[in-house]
């Protein structure tokens, strides 16, 4: 498997360039079918439209083309996170504050390997969640997060609703 730290320092300018924000790079698939998974997003509007794709995609390939850092063939999936989106960053803890997740441990914190809760924010290199199940708060140190991802809610759905709908679909009444 590729080495996905320095995978990252390959493609994080070529996102940059675009002014673009890079969410997380991935490998997965293992040997038969490995994916090179490249999430990205506008800062100002935390979303990805298909012309971003396409640019960060090309500029991708070009680098990787290159510099040739994957042994064997793979294939490249360039997407913004989604609305239900991972949370890689220590920024995502303060960009997402009020919001519902799903945080899963490296190891146990406070005898929990897996925190549902209200994300309250960052504290230094803590992650602050309000429980749902138990009450309370938990401080997390970032460095014991596995993985981590934002639960898809009312509060989140109308938080990401989409800036522009312009190309959207709409229905056309004839009267």
């Amino acid at each position: 498997m590729a080495d996905v730290t320095a995978l990252t320092k390959l493609i994080e300018p070529e996102a940059e360039a675009l002014g673009l924000a890079l969410v997380r790079v991935q490998m997965f698939g293992g040997k038969s079918d490995p994916t090179l998974q490249v999430m990205a997003e506008r800062p100002d509007t935390r979303q990805l439209n298909l012309a971003d794709c396409e640019s960060l995609s090309r500029r991708i390939s070009e680098v990787l083309d290159r510099e040739d850092p994957i042994e064997d063939a793979y294939r490249l999936e360039v997407s913004s996170p989604g609305i239900d989106r991972p949370l890689t960053r220590r920024q995502d803890y303060e960009d997402w504050k009020g919001h519902e997740a799903r945080i899963k441990l490296a190891h146990a914190v406070e005898g929990r390997k897996q925190v549902d809760g209200r994300i309250d924010g960052l504290v230094g290199e803590h992650v602050l969640v309000h429980l749902e199940k138990g009450g309370g708060e938990l401080s997390i140190p970032f460095a014991a997060i596995a993985s981590a991802k934002l639960r898809l809610t009312e509060a989140l759905i109308k938080a990401t609703a989409p800036l522009s709908t312009e190309g959207a679909d709409s229905i056309k009444q004839e009267g």
